[in-house]
């Protein structure tokens, strides 16, 4: 409990930074509030399905790059803005990692509760359906952001962070299906090692 507890406090004090002072106060509140909600899920779960430590972690990192990108906006994050200078880049793209990361941390959240629940017998279409969730994650984001631009005008053309880019909304769904690819690639035999400690 006290590595939760740790985790929790990283998140208040990421959120309070997040809050204080951001570029644009109704980007901030579109970008942060899924990192709020996933929280509540998770307190609210938490006696009845607690993840591992390490799927925490990962969700944790996931909630500080939503509030870095809330905070200054997904175009405006100054080291990436140093980057795009770096290697003359057309735009600033922060907005990549959180699409990687939106599709590398859920694909490791479906991939405990899969395991945990055994909600696939066919192991040979494990990696292809999270993948393929991972996926839909991402569309129903990019629907959402959609709407709000549409919903919102101006106000909302900074949480849709096209920055001018006409295969915006592609790339990012590309970018999280790579994130999820490369969670599995990578941290698959961790997280079985992690998960093998419950059932020891």
């Amino acid at each position: 409990m006290k590595y939760i507890y740790l985790l929790l406090s990283l998140f208040t004090a990421a959120l309070l930074w997040s809050i204080i002072n951001p570029k644009e106060g109704f980007t901030c509140f579109l970008e942060i509030i899924p990192a709020i909600i996933g929280l509540l899920i998770l307190v609210f779960t938490f006696k009845k399905f607690r993840f591992t430590n390490f799927t925490y972690t990962l969700i944790l990192i996931h909630c500080i790059i939503l509030f870095v990108g809330g905070h200054y906006t997904y175009a405006e994050v100054p080291f990436f803005d140093y980057i795009k200078e770096l290697f003359h880049q057309s735009r600033n793209n922060y907005d990549k990692v959180g699409h990687f990361a939106q599709g590398f941390v859920p694909a490791m959240i479906i991939r405990e509760l899969f395991i945990r629940k055994k909600v696939i017998a066919n192991q040979c279409f494990f990696n292809f359906i999270i993948v393929s969730i991972c996926l839909a994650i991402s569309a129903a984001y990019e629907w959402i952001e959609w709407f709000v631009s549409i919903a919102t005008g101006d106000g909302g053309d900074a949480f849709l962070g096209t920055q001018g880019y006409v295969w915006d909304t592609q790339s990012d769904m590309l970018f999280a299906t790579i994130g999820a690819i490369t969670a599995l690639l990578l941290f698959s035999k961790m997280q079985d090692q992690k998960l093998a400690k419950i059932y020891a």
